[in-house]
């Protein structure tokens, strides 16, 4: 299985986004204790806080990036940013 970094920079159309978005599913069930934020507040604080503070990833890099990806990006935000 691809790791979950990898897959998200993988994400370029809706496809790859959905394949990613059920990745980050397996992830959170199997590997919940590496999780930082453990409920949907917690998770939604998270991305929104990412968004905020990255301006929804301009600052990593994403400007550029299609809206699949920064998308991808924002959900994933949420298991590493608190």
């Amino acid at each position: 299985m691809t790791p979950l970094n990898e897959q998200l920079e993988g994400v370029t159309d809706e496809a790859t986004f959905l394949a990613f978005v059920q990745a980050l599913i397996v992830d959170r069930r199997g590997n919940a204790e590496h999780w930082e934020n453990e409920s949907i507040e917690d998770f939604l604080e998270g991305v929104s806080a990412w968004a905020e503070d990255s301006g929804f990833g301009s600052q990593q890099g994403l400007l550029l990036a299609s809206p699949w990806r920064k998308f991808a990006t924002f959900l994933f935000s949420g298991k590493i940013y608190e």
